[in-house]
């Protein structure tokens, strides 16, 4: 199973900022976030798993707290450390970057929605996103056939996973509403293909009361 795996709650999320490059910390709540997601992902029973993160610190944190959740359940060591890879970073917002979500002129996110290939000053577009995920995806498609692969990421790349998983076009993503600490999951083995498992469970946020 690939599980795509958004991080907890970060300082810019909590102060309603658009955020993608800038490395916007965990908050307290975010931290709390990160244990209750690795205790619903190791409660699954099986330690044969691989984990990668995000090079953003809001996702290595997120995957450390997964790590250790492995570890308490079955052992140190139990899982190799979270490997890194930049393929699964946030969406490039460019200039745009920790813009309040407010402050953006009336009528913006519907062109922008109408217009894929839009990019923003200095950043990257919703296709240039889908094209490194699904490379990555693609990669990881037949290990995730035989062991569960974590990948800790962000809102974009996640979408840009459900994207591939469906095989639709990028303006899906704008269709797709996913929460902090939340696990969609693809199934990548059997005869149909890749299917979406899962998509933004937040069940174990709901049960810990950090919704």
């Amino acid at each position: 199973m690939l599980f795509l795996v958004r991080h907890g709650q970060s300082e810019a999320n909590a102060a309603g900022l658009v955020i993608g490059r800038t490395d916007s910390p965990l908050t307290e709540l975010g931290q709390r976030q990160a244990a209750a997601l690795g205790d619903a992902l190791a409660s699954r029973g099986t330690a044969a798993c691989r984990i990668l993160t995000s090079p953003l610190q809001r996702a290595e944190r997120t995957a450390e707290a997964i790590a250790a959740a492995y570890s308490r359940a079955f052992g140190p060591g139990a899982v190799p450390p979270p490997e890194t890879d930049a393929r699964f970073v946030e969406f490039d917002y460019g200039e745009l970057d920790e813009t309040p979500i407010s402050g953006f002129p009336r009528g913006f996110w519907e062109q922008w929605r109408s217009d894929p290939s839009w990019r923003p000053p200095g950043g990257e577009t919703l296709g240039e996103v889908r094209v490194r995920v699904t490379a990555a995806c693609e990669e990881l498609s037949a290990e995730a056939a035989r062991r569960d692969v974590i990948v800790v990421t962000h809102l974009s790349p996640v979408r840009a996973g459900v994207v591939w998983a469906l095989g639709a076009g990028p303006e899906l993503s704008w269709r797709l509403s996913l929460g902090v600490a939340s696990i969609t999951r693809i199934s990548t083995a059997g005869p149909f293909g890749r299917q979406l498992a899962g998509f933004n469970e937040t069940a174990h946020l709901a049960l810990a009361g950090l919704m």
